[in-house]
């Protein structure tokens, strides 16, 4: 079996408009070549912050799994906001998110204390329209943001606020792996969220972060939050009507606001995911591709499509934010 890999720039396709492209020259054992190659792969990522491998046709959960295990240290989505299906440890389909409806631009988990390092996307089938997983830079983001704006949320940091129902996003069991009230109880209190059973059962929730962190290998300040992908004002005009009428303003499945509880606005919104559109770039899906991602330094979201998209996701190598050297205190309940 040959296997050869291009590690020199000129090797590779760079282009502004699309995240760096690798093409790959394997003869069928993706595993056995992502083992090989590991150390090659994660400085690409390292210095361009994202990296799309082609040439590596996976065609399945249990062959993309076994590639991501050789790149990174799977971990379990905890706190997850939208259901997913696994496909074994630490590999989960993509967001059930409608497909005629941007993904806006995110960092995973960024509302949590051990967010995922490094992010893998598999392409096993791709859309015949859109779809694409457009990345953005978030030191770049940063700089693009108005500076008073990009101050108040260093200043108040941003605020998570979340209503869990079985109807819209994740419910409490799949967001915390368990139903049992006291084993939530004390996931809240050991990740400062606070916490309201509400007189119908349903669980009410509340969290503040910081909106920028540094990047803990090279200190680079980055834009890391999901203060616009979480907020009402990103939503469909129509859908925000609807979800606002069926629930009321405090009842919305997921909302963000100001670290010291201050509405964000709609103009504060589309400035941050105007920012994100003017320094993304995007490369169409193939079937087979590999897609690996920095998630503190680069922002990533999803085209709307059409046809049949099936996307596997691995998160992997668990950072500390304390370690990142947050800019306010979070508080916790």
């Amino acid at each position: 079996m040959t296997h050869s890999f291009p590690t020199s720039l000129p090797d590779m396709d760079l282009q502004p408009s699309k995240p760096p492209v690798l093409q790959a020259t394997t003869t069928g054992d993706a595993a056995r070549w992502a083992a090989e190659q590991r150390s090659a792969l994660r400085a690409l990522v390292a210095e361009h912050g994202t990296l799309l491998v082609r040439g590596l046709g996976l065609r399945d959960g249990a062959e993309t799994e076994a590639v991501f295990r050789q790149l990174g240290s799977l971990v379990t989505e905890r706190e997850s906001f939208a259901p997913r299906q696994r496909y074994g440890e630490g590999v989960y389909s993509s967001s059930k998110w409608p497909p005629g409806q941007p993904m806006c631009m995110h960092h995973e988990l960024s509302y949590t204390f051990e967010p995922p390092g490094l992010m893998m996307f598999a392409c096993l089938a791709a859309p015949k329209v859109g779809g694409a997983t457009p990345v953005a830079d978030s030191p770049t983001v940063l700089n693009s943001l108005p500076g008073e704006l990009v101050e108040r949320f260093e200043r108040l940091g941003w605020l998570l606020i979340r209503n869990y129902n079985d109807d819209i996003g994740a419910s409490v069991a799949e967001a915390f792996g368990t139903d049992d009230r006291r084993a939530v109880e004390n996931y809240c209190r050991a990740n400062a969220i606070e916490f309201e059973w509400q007189r119908d059962g349903a669980l009410r929730t509340r969290q503040r972060r910081s909106a920028v962190v540094r990047h803990p290998l090279t200190g680079q300040r980055c834009w890391f939050n999901q203060i616009a992908f979480l907020n009402e004002w990103t939503l469909d005009p129509e859908v925000r009507e609807y979800l606002v009428d069926l629930y009321g303003e405090d009842g919305l499945p997921f909302n963000t606001r100001f670290g010291n509880g201050d509405p964000i606005g709609a103009d504060v919104v589309e400035s941050i995911n105007d920012a994100y559109e003017a320094n993304s770039a995007r490369e169409p899906w193939q079937a087979g591709d590999l897609m690996l991602v920095d998630n503190l330094r680069t922002a990533h979201g999803r085209e709307p499509f059409e046809g049949s998209r099936h996307v596997l996701v691995g998160m992997a190598d668990a950072v500390h934010l304390a370690d990142c050297s947050p800019t306010i205190e979070v508080t916790g309940g």
